[in-house]
């Protein structure tokens, strides 16, 4: 006679009402627990501080970097200008600007602040700038 609680296995092997056919535990728990979640969402935060962090110092130094290279073009394309025309462009840039030879694509603000260029009546080099 079987006891209670326990079969009997065509193999005359004996498994537990708990045990799977295959002798094996359930597994009793499909999902996560709210401490294992809070510590993922824990970790997950603390790491997109850390990348956006260091991607916000980035930006910076890419935009700084960029005022520095229009800064070299203004200058450049500033002594061409006189080179061909005979005088120095406007020190707002307004007449060198404008001339599609000179820069295809129009004169940007600076990426830093936003502030226009300009170069300086005398040493002809841009004013400002240094970020």
């Amino acid at each position: 006679m079987a006891k209670a609680g326990i079969k009997r296995h065509n193999r005359n092997t004996m498994l537990t009402n708990r045990h799977n056919r295959n002798g094996t535990l359930p597994n009793r728990h499909n999902g996560f627990s709210l401490l294992e979640m809070v510590i993922v969402i824990t970790v997950v935060g603390i790491l997109a501080a850390i990348i956006l962090s260091r991607i916000s110092g980035s930006t910076l130094d890419a935009k700084k970097k960029s005022c520095y290279m229009n800064k070299g073009m203004i200058e450049v394309e500033a002594q061409i200008w006189y080179r061909n025309k005979g005088t120095w462009p406007a020190t707002n840039l307004s007449d060198i600007k404008v001339d599609t030879n000179y820069f295809p694509s129009p004169l940007t603000t600076c990426p830093v602040d936003g502030t226009s260029y300009t170069i300086d009546a005398t040493t002809h080099q841009v004013v400002g700038h240094t970020h």
